[in-house]
């Protein structure tokens, strides 16, 4: 699964952009962030996601 950063996030909203690791962004909608069941997202935080062409459909948060 590949994995990226928190760039933006929009608490009210719950949208956001995550930066993979090769410096493509994506966007994240309110139901891929309502689906993943995380509570909120900090800036810088890494991620874990799957996508469906352009789409984030999950993600997950990465843990040591």
């Amino acid at each position: 699964m590949p994995q990226g950063t928190i760039k933006d996030f929009d608490i009210e909203t719950g949208t956001g952009t995550l930066v993979q690791d090769d410096l493509v962004e994506l966007s994240f909608d309110t139901q891929t962030f309502l689906d993943s069941r995380l509570e909120e997202l900090r800036l810088g935080q890494r991620v874990r996601f799957r996508r469906d062409g352009d789409r984030v459909t999950d993600l997950q948060l990465v843990s040591l």
